[in-house]
């Protein structure tokens, strides 16, 4: 089956088949840093600071944006998404740049109260964006929240701008030295860039450091923030590629967080035949309730498109031993098979309220019923051992009371799955399926349930749905 690559994913396909390898700049000078400023927003996407959390979401194509890409706000309710939409682009007032085709304004997003005024704002990445002659160079900006959503934005500035670097090609944020004040961290020419310090309507000052392990062959693809150990700063786990002998293989970089920040071990994720092959995504959790976050992380690529998902258990150093999941995992329901990409896209919450995270698990290569592709979703449950196949659940379009059908050319249904929290006790499951094909499914005590499944009113909603 040929692979469907969306999101980051082809993104990096598409960066690195046009670019030549990176190279290492180093350590990049401090500014001076800013006094601490007002507590920050509660929840890192309420973008209209009504203390519920909002949905942004790529837009390919719009009829205002047309093929420039933009950004879909969908505002949270009580019950989950509303109907209540904003649309932001590069035409938008206030917002830098031109809005060009082919720029990719909003393929990569990344939410944080980055100004404490109680507002959530969005760094939002133009990966594929030509600057100064410089193609597919890439812009990166910060769009402000307000009582009306988003307004008017900022540039980041790109400390290592040269053609083909894509930055913002990953993006993630958190308090990276403890400070109290919003970091953003974001890929560039497969290096990651952490800015800690200000950044606000007024511009960006601070400290900005270059985190790069080019002497060992490493390149960096995706970024994963949370917090590992106890301490106040958030901790990066970079993934990136690296060469070995005639194939490339993943590995999994832990940064602490601090001042400075603190490099610390690798793990090996996967091995690749090429290395456009999608990179691993993750997410980080305490599945296991015992004070460290622990890491996950998904390799649909790994035998022959099998798949797996490697869990790195936290601990005061940071992650340590470590487990791989897979569909021959006692308890997961399935057969594993060649292009079943089991770990394509992972999300984690809590969906029976139980008090332990569990992780969704996407495998939208899985065959059902005849159908190649049609694709399936793992809910696999915390708990005092960590993660486990036991007790595990499995969707599919097949499953009572899913809406919609399998279609004949594939649904890829769970090619991004995200567990989100309401007002109830209980995450819920959005998995997004081609042709936006999105579902909802409710949590319970039991899990989720199919009982009251419904349809997004945006049916693109899941597709790139924040963590």
């Amino acid at each position: 089956m040929q692979t469907n690559l969306t999101g980051r994913h082809a993104l990096r396909a598409a960066i690195v088949l046009a670019a030549a390898a990176a190279t290492a700049t180093g350590l990049l000078p401090a500014l001076p840093t800013p006094p601490a400023h007002a507590a920050p927003a509660p929840h890192a996407d309420d973008f209209n600071g009504d203390g519920i959390r909002d949905y942004a979401s790529w837009v390919n194509w719009s009829e205002q944006a047309g093929y420039g890409g933009a950004v879909r706000i969908t505002f949270g309710t009580p019950s989950g998404p509303g109907t209540r939409t904003q649309l932001v682009h590069q035409g938008s007032r206030g917002v830098p740049g031109r809005n060009e085709a082919d720029d990719q304004f909003g393929r990569v997003r990344a939410s944080a109260d980055f100004n404490g005024d109680g507002y959530a704002d969005l760094a939002v990445a133009s990966p594929m964006e030509k600057v100064d002659g410089r193609e597919n160079q890439g812009w990166v900006t910060v769009l402000w929240g307000g009582p009306s959503g988003l307004s008017g934005g900022t540039t980041i500035p790109n400390r290592n701008p040269r053609a083909y670097g894509g930055f913002g090609s990953d993006l993630a944020t958190g308090d990276f030295n403890g400070d109290g004040r919003a970091d953003l961290a974001a890929v560039n020419s497969f290096e990651t860039y952490v800015y800690r310090g200000r950044i606000d309507r007024s511009g960006v000052a601070g400290s900005v450091t270059m985190l790069d392990r080019e002497d060992q062959g490493f390149y960096s693809e995706s970024l994963i923030a949370g917090r590992i150990t106890k301490d106040r700063a958030t901790d990066l786990v970079i993934l990136g590629t690296t060469g070995v002998d005639v194939r490339f293989v993943t590995d999994a970089w832990f940064v602490r967080g601090g001042r400075p920040l603190h490099e610390g071990r690798t793990l090996r994720i996967d091995s690749r035949q090429e290395a456009e092959d999608a990179a691993p995504d993750g997410v980080i959790a305490d599945f296991d309730q015992d004070g460290y976050g622990d890491v996950a992380i998904g390799a649909r690529g790994e035998a022959d498109g099998r798949g797996e998902v490697t869990v790195w258990y936290g601990g005061s150093d940071g992650p340590g031993s470590s487990t791989r999941l897979t569909q021959a995992t006692a308890g997961i329901a399935g057969i594993r098979e060649p292009e079943d990409l089991f770990g394509c896209s992972l999300s984690a919450g809590d969906a029976n309220g139980d008090g332990y995270p569990d992780l969704a698990v996407g495998s939208y290569g899985e065959k059902i019923n005849g159908e190649a592709g049609a694709g399936i979703v793992y809910v696999l449950r915390g708990g005092s051992n960590g993660l486990t196949g036991r007790g595990s659940q499995a969707f599919h379009r097949d499953t009572p009371g899913v809406p919609g059908d399998i279609g004949p050319f594939g649904d890829h249904f769970g090619e991004v799955v995200r567990l989100r929290a309401d007002r109830d006790a209980y995450d819920d499951l959005y998995v997004y399926g081609y042709d936006d094909a999105s579902v909802r499914l409710r949590g319970s005590p039991g899990g989720i349930t199919t009982d009251g499944a419904t349809t997004p009113a945006d049916p693109g909603l899941v597709d790139g749905m924040l963590q």
